[in-house]
């Protein structure tokens, strides 16, 4: 894929999503709720290793029981991992948002940095988690990366990267700007549902005229 093409890539994501039916992630959904920074967090960090309806369906439960850092800071760690119970590493995920909360409280009046430097700082929140508090929280430029971003861009040939910190970095200096926030959430739904790690269904993908396919040793 040639670097002016990623206009007509990106068009027609759009449109297979719209038209396909492909389910926004989790995450996102939480987000377009109240765009709460706090909530776009806790459920990021409640989303890895976790498919997304279980992140979906803990989130609720634990915004129920507590939807502020300061209320949450307040709720003893066995209350909230039954509430985000099936979630992955659940029983750590809990310690690590009690302890978020009540840093929060703490240090920045109940607040969530909209800064990326600051929100790395917390334990256990890395770029793709933070970076998703950026754009989703606080609707500010940023590029979320999680492992589909990486394998895609990639696979396209648009980017020849080996990490998904790599990849973040290039796409900023490469990706137009109005694709920032969009790039995940389109491309996570690509990448679950055509353009999969292993066998990808590249006979039916809108894209196959502007792939290089990097990589592939079969596909569908």
């Amino acid at each position: 894929m040639h670097g002016d093409q990623i206009h007509q890539a990106m068009a027609l994501l759009a449109e297979a999503v719209k038209v396909r039916g492909w389910v926004t992630p989790a995450v996102t959904i939480v987000a377009t709720q109240d765009h709460d920074p706090f909530k776009v967090l806790v459920s990021c960090i409640l989303s890895l290793r976790t498919r997304d309806q279980v992140t979906a369906e803990a989130s609720a439960r634990l915004f129920a029981l507590a939807a502020t850092p300061e209320t949450l800071a307040l709720v003893p760690v066995e209350q909230i991992e039954e509430a985000i119970y099936p979630v992955g590493f659940y029983r750590n995920k809990a310690q690590q948002i009690k302890e978020i909360s009540r840093l929060l409280v703490e240090r920045y009046a109940g607040l969530v940095p909209d800064d990326l430097e600051e929100l790395l700082t917390f334990k256990g929140v890395g770029r793709k988690t933070a970076n998703l508090v950026i754009t989703l929280g606080h609707n500010k430029p940023g590029i979320c990366v999680d492992i589909h971003v990486h394998r895609i861009t990639n696979r396209w040939g648009y980017l020849k990267t080996r990490t998904p910190e790599q990849t973040e970095f290039a796409l900023r200096a490469q990706l137009p700007p109005e694709y920032w926030i969009v790039i995940n959430d389109l491309l996570v739904c690509f990448g679950q549902n055509q353009c999969t790690p292993v066998s990808p269904r590249c006979s039916s993908c809108p894209l196959t005229a502007l792939c290089d396919r990097v990589g592939v040793e079969k596909f569908r």
